[in-house]
């Protein structure tokens, strides 16, 4: 990243608590760190690290106690609800370890989705649609249900639908979690092969076989990232 470069992700002395009554549950101390264009990142730790608090920040979807977390070069803090949500919409995609498909609606209608949500045309979102599909070699299988494909292709259709919308950033969840070995490498060939392409990519994960695919890897501990 260059100097003139505004960083994807930056978080700054980032810190969240939470209340039981009155008792203050720190869960994350002073995140501090960069995320460039295209760059992969892996943020490690075990269950309890604070993994998932730091990625409801990062994806916009929670907002820190303390500290300063910028989007893009926006300061999430400051922005209104419907900037939040057109950001998450317009400029976020995500792939979880449980798909997260709706299994009333068939491959094809679960990737348009993202783009029915931001007002793409829809002359615009057949192309796109189709293009993602046929990348993924699930195009033939665009009038199938969640429950007629298998692990993979599910994760696969996950991975189109967070593509399609052509997002700032790519958060996976745990993207291997549910999957067999054999099926897990070739998913983590996808994601490597989208790093290739320049996507910036943010994986959270507490496996070390997983982490290790991303060009660095951010180790968080008990809330706090280790030196």
């Amino acid at each position: 990243m260059t100097m003139e470069q505004v960083p994807v992700i930056q978080t700054r002395n980032l810190d969240k608590s939470y209340y039981l009554g009155k008792e203050r549950i720190p869960v994350l101390r002073s995140i501090s760190f960069i995320v460039g264009q295209g760059e992969y990142v892996s943020i490690m730790g075990q269950s309890g690290a604070g993994k998932s608090t730091l990625l409801n920040i990062l994806a916009c979807l929670d907002t820190p106690t303390s500290g300063d977390y910028f989007f893009n070069g926006e300061n999430i803090s400051s922005l209104s609800e419907n900037r939040l949500a057109e950001i998450r919409n317009r400029s976020i995609g995500f792939v979880f370890q449980n798909f997260n498909l709706l299994p009333k609606l068939t491959i094809a209608a679960n990737v348009e989705l993202p783009l029915i949500y931001n007002s793409t045309p829809r002359p615009e979102r057949q192309r796109r649609v189709r293009e993602i599909l046929e990348r993924f070699g699930l195009w033939e299988r665009r009038r199938h249900k969640p429950n007629e494909i298998s692990g993979g292709q599910k994760q696969r259709v996950a991975i189109a639908r967070a593509l399609v919308k052509k997002p700032s950033v790519i958060f996976a969840d745990e993207p291997t979690g549910n999957l067999d070995s054999h099926t897990a490498g070739e998913i983590l060939v996808v994601f490597d092969d989208l790093s290739a392409e320049g996507n910036t990519i943010i994986m959270i994960t507490h496996e070390r076989d997983v982490a290790r695919h991303a060009s660095r890897v951010i180790h968080l501990v008990d809330g706090e990232i280790l030196p």
